[in-house]
């Protein structure tokens, strides 16, 4: 791999690893209704596992409440089903055509727990963006040893690869913080 190839490919890797992170942090509840809370739930319908976001629209209505209207009505009772088994602390209400969460105010317990969930999380983001740049070095030394590049390239590309690291672990960083206010907003 050249020194290019191998800094595209970390860096790619590092994006989809704080993609990672945002779709994460989009699912944990803040005190506002958001459809993020819902849509990655899994459905069982039709003999699969099935995203609700593929099953229903969802809205916001209000701030404290979210709207799940299914494509088929007849999946209405697997839909609550999923949204009882996700945890999430929320009681669906439905009518026979769309279903209501009505999303509580957070105490400041749940809001605690929710901020040290939010840093678990960019922890492994961390993580998983670090052992991108031990792969990155590995290839880069690996290149040296078998003579594709030189001891000046690979220290270059190593010093690259730290920066990207940087870059990455800031971002983690910033969506981390910019979460963690929201949670601990009233």
């Amino acid at each position: 791999m050249s020194t290019d190839e191998i800094l595209m490919d970390a860096e790619e890797r590092m994006e989809k690893a704080v993609s990672v992170l945002g779709n994460n942090l989009s699912g944990i509840r803040t005190g506002r209704a958001t459809p993020g809370l819902v849509d990655s739930l899994k459905v069982e319908v039709y003999g699969s596992q099935t995203p609700l976001k593929q099953l229903a629209s969802i809205g916001v209505p209000e701030p404290q409440q979210i709207l799940i209207r299914p494509y088929d009505a007849g999946t209405i009772k697997e839909i609550e089903k999923a949204i009882v088994a996700g945890e999430l602390g929320l009681n669906p209400q439905s009518d026979g055509r769309v279903v209501r969460l009505n999303v509580p105010p957070l105490s400041t317990e749940v809001r605690k727990k929710m901020v040290s969930r939010i840093k678990e999380l960019a922890e492994e983001a961390k993580i998983s963006i670090r052992n991108i740049r031990r792969d990155a070095n590995k290839a880069a030394d690996q290149g040296e040893k078998d003579k594709v590049m030189t001891e000046d390239d690979r220290d270059k590309l190593k010093d690259d690869v730290q920066e990207l690291t940087k870059k990455f672990e800031a971002q983690v960083n910033d969506l981390a913080k910019a979460r963690e206010s929201e949670v601990l907003e009233d």
